[in-house]
């Protein structure tokens, strides 16, 4: 990589397991030191990154772990050549692959060490450089901002703690103040499975001296809640960063809350969410620290490099300063009944949809027309995210098609990609299932290319960069109050797609700017969703209700389309109508509804394309500049410029 250099100077060293031994200092007090068992190197490697326009480069520094010992020249003299080696296999282990599966304990394990490894060095180096700079700890939160993106670095909090307190000889209580104050936490789910969990065991084994942190850190936020805030046993052991229940396990989403200044959700719905359920107890205890910082995208990548076409068309028609100001981009409004720009606009998507079908074709040996309407969802494959919902809707039209040769239906290229988590079992399944599906889709000549279904492997930026461009309609069908944000929401509605989609996330906050008419909302909201849970509703009956559905999912589960392994999807579909805890079955009506909602106005030219447009022209305001200039001004204490 010819952009990527070696830093050596900047090595730190990385300890795991030993042991934690007092020591005896001149003055007669005791202090704490861990000794580690195993060393690694972190070793510095830095990208320069270009700024808009390039007037400013920022620099991108990533680690490799590297052994202490490279070989161990005993083992290998002695005939032992791998041995020799073992060391270098561990520590390349560390930073080879990045979060393994961690459904087996080696595999927990390996993330853990991966999460420390990064955070530890990156902390080292802060420290480092403040140092080096300033002369002294004292100044850090007014000079250094450290933002957890997730619970992945909350290990951060301990162990800045311990750089302070045991390198640097500081005293808890002046330590405590300035972790805090350097840390911020951005929160970004609601599941209470994605916030991380570490075996007690595993830590103290593992990072010996973070734990007893901890447990500090602990005792004094357990010892505030019960005497300042006068909280009960069970609020207690809601806020506790250990968690009793079972195996004992350490909660990094409290230790990453409890040691930041700020905790931020990423929409206005999410941050709400927040302060109501996971951290519910928390926040009444530190009801100053949570704030909302919606998601933001960068123009640069999602309009001007990604869509040519597009940019050059606005740049024509309201000049270019919008792309130095990406609001300016709401001037399009005026413009988006102009049968004249509505004419260039749909021949720029008609464009981009052309280089998708070459790409479809090329990768997939399928051939697709660029005159049906691309319905498109792209993401992470989860349970909520409710792919199941799409794929059993397309299963559903797909027989209305053959039942009714007659019906003038609008034709349909559904797009699907995204990647699963390794473990994530129903995830891969869900895959498999919308390419069994596709297969005998693709290849039925009764609905006569009405209808095509395809699952683009190998999703990535550089496929997005193709695929979101090319959308007329942006899946964001979420179950209500489990999205956090979505930012695959806002580069579809910036490329000109119209949004299909439940009120969760960042959607809500479109629905403002863009406005009612110009998105298809559909489905529970939040309440109604949290409503049918505690009422613990059968979910047999809204399929029972629904013959659509119905049948879309006998069909699934007797192995129509997967002739190879008729009870392949028997447990998937089993599960909708035992619990449904997505609402799958209970939002699939709506959803139905919606899609033919999307087919009349796709029928309507003029309409369609004044709504694509208004959606790109009310897109500004989801920028990455105004997110990050609020992280800057709310958060970090930055000074923002005009």
């Amino acid at each position: 990589n010819p952009w990527e250099f070696e830093r050596r100077e900047s090595t730190y060293e990385i300890g795991f397991g030993g042991q934690v031994v007092p020591v005896q200092e001149p003055d007669g007090s005791t202090r704490l030191e861990w000794r580690p068992a195993e060393h690694f190197l972190a070793v510095a490697f830095d990208t320069p990154i270009v700024g808009w326009r390039g007037a400013r480069v920022n620099t991108l520094r990533l680690w490799s772990a590297q052994p202490v010992d490279p070989i161990f020249l005993d083992k290998f003299n002695s005939g032992d050549h791998i041995g020799a080696l073992e060391e270098s296999a561990r520590a390349e282990a560390i930073t080879r692959v990045l979060y393994p599966a961690d459904s087996t304990p080696s595999g927990q394990e390996l993330r853990l060490r991966q999460e420390f490894f990064f955070s530890s060095a990156s902390l080292q180096d802060i420290v480092r450089r403040h140092l080096q700079q300033y002369g002294e700890l004292a100044s850090l939160p007014d000079k250094v901002a450290i933002q957890l993106n997730d619970t992945h670095p909350a290990i951060s909090v301990a162990e800045l703690m311990r750089i302070l307190i045991d390198i640097h000889g500081m005293k808890w209580a002046q330590a405590w103040p300035l972790v805090k104050g350097t840390v911020g936490y951005t929160n970004h789910t609601l599941l209470p499975e994605a916030l991380e969990t570490w075996p007690v065991a595993l830590m103290e084994r593992l990072l010996p001296r973070q734990m007893q942190i901890i447990y500090a850190i602990n005792a004094e936020v357990l010892a505030e809640a019960r005497t300042a805030a006068q909280f009960n046993d069970q609020q207690i052991a809601n806020v506790s960063l250990i968690d009793e229940g079972g195996s004992r396990r350490v909660r990094m989403g409290q230790l990453a809350f409890v040691g930041s200044h700020s905790i931020n959700g990423v929409s206005a719905l999410h941050t709400e969410l927040m302060k109501k359920t996971v951290f519910a107890d928390l926040h009444r205890l530190y009801p100053d620290r949570i704030n909302n910082k919606t998601n933001g995208v960068t123009p640069r990548r999602w309009l001007l490099e990604c869509n040519p076409g597009l940019s050059k068309l606005i740049t024509e028609r309201i000049g270019p300063d919008f792309q130095d100001n990406v609001d300016l981009m709401v001037q399009l409004d005026k413009h988006a009944d102009d049968p004249g720009f509505q004419q260039q606009f749909a021949a720029v998507k008609r464009a981009n949809k052309l280089r998708l079908t070459e790409l479809i074709k090329d990768r997939l040996s399928v051939t697709v027309s660029p005159d049906a309407l691309f319905d498109v969802q792209v993401k992470r494959i989860h349970e909520y995210k409710r792919q199941l919902l799409n794929i059993i809707e397309a299963v559903a039209q797909y027989q209305a098609i053959k039942s009714h040769p007659e019906v003038d239906w609008v034709p349909r290229v559904k797009v699907f990609a995204g990647k699963a988590a390794p473990s994530y079992w129903n995830a891969k399944l869900i895959i498999k299932l919308i390419n069994d599906v596709a297969q005998v889709i693709n290849n039925d000549p009764s609905v006569r290319e009405l209808l095509k279904v395809v699952f683009l492997p190998n999703y990535n930026v550089s496929l997005a960069e193709i695929v979101m461009p090319a959308a007329d309609l942006s899946e964001q069908i979420s179950t209500a109050g489990l999205e956090a944000s979505g930012t695959g929401n806002m580069k579809f509605a910036l490329n000109g797609a119209l949004t299909i989609g439940t009120l969760d996330g960042a959607n809500i906050e479109m629905l403002d700017a863009v406005g009612k008419d110009n998105m298809i909302i559909f489905g529970l909201t939040a309440e109604e969703v949290t409503a049918k849970r505690a009422r613990t509703e059968v979910p047999r009956n809204a399929i029972d209700n629904s013959p659509p559905l119905r049948e879309a999912l006998e069909m699934i589960a007797s192995g129509v389309f997967s002739p190879d392994d008729p009870n392949r999807y028997r447990d998937l579909v089993g599960g909708l109508y035992d619990h449904d805890w997505f609402m799958v079955a209970r939002d699939f009506d709506a959803y139905a509804e919606a899609q033919r909602e999307a087919d009349e106005l796709w029928r309507q030219n003029r309409k369609w394309y004044a709504m694509a447009i208004r959606n790109t022209a009310h897109m500004g305001w989801f920028s990455s500049d105004r997110t990050i200039r609020q992280y800057a001004g709310e958060i970090w204490n930055v000074p923002v410029e005009a």
